[in-house]
């Protein structure tokens, strides 16, 4: 992975529009990733899914925790992208009150297919997802990469979550500044 340049896809993304009446103040917004990762240094980390235990109490938190750190280390921003549409990302981004780490929605999963990390977790009923991991984008290309072991599509896994940690990904920061 490191070396290579991040997929440039377009994620459907929704966002507030003031001059929107009513309950759903919102519109589309294609958002291509090419664009969003070049000329800055991203960290990124994905996950199996919106509202799931591990991601939800461990993952998302711990990173949102961490990010005025990583900001300090040179990082411009921090998304998490996850296999889920937009709406739930939204709502599950409220539910988790988060300020600072920005959700990036692969609804199709076209990103994570690209990246080589779309796996089936219909053992637990949730069809295609992403396999746990993080990594460091310089201008769009992959410098930094970390990946919980056992990637599979047979459910023979115990979700995984400790090389794709925040503190790991800080401690290459630290030993790799901008």
């Amino acid at each position: 992975m490191i070396g290579r340049n991040v997929p440039d896809v377009t994620l459907k993304t929704r966002v507030r529009d003031e001059s929107i009446e009513g309950p759903n103040p919102f519109r589309w917004e294609d958002v291509q990733t090419g664009a969003l990762f070049a000329g800055k240094r991203i960290v990124v980390f994905s996950l199996p899914g919106a509202f799931t235990p591990t991601c939800s109490n461990e993952q998302c938190p711990a990173f949102e925790r961490y990010y005025d750190d990583m900001k300090a280390k040179g990082v411009d921003e921090v998304y998490c992208l996850s296999v889920n549409d937009a709406f739930v990302m939204y709502q599950w981004g409220k539910q988790l009150g988060l300020k600072k780490v920005k959700l990036l929605p692969d609804g199709s999963g076209d990103f994570t297919r690209r990246m080589g990390m779309l796996i089936r977790k219909d053992h637990v009923g949730f069809g295609e997802r992403s396999w746990r991991y993080a990594m460091v984008v310089d201008d769009g290309k992959i410098v930094a990469w970390r990946e919980e072991p056992g990637i599979n599509d047979e459910g023979l896994d115990d979700d995984p979550y400790g090389e794709s940690s925040p503190d790991n990904v800080l401690e290459w920061l630290e030993a790799h500044p901008r």
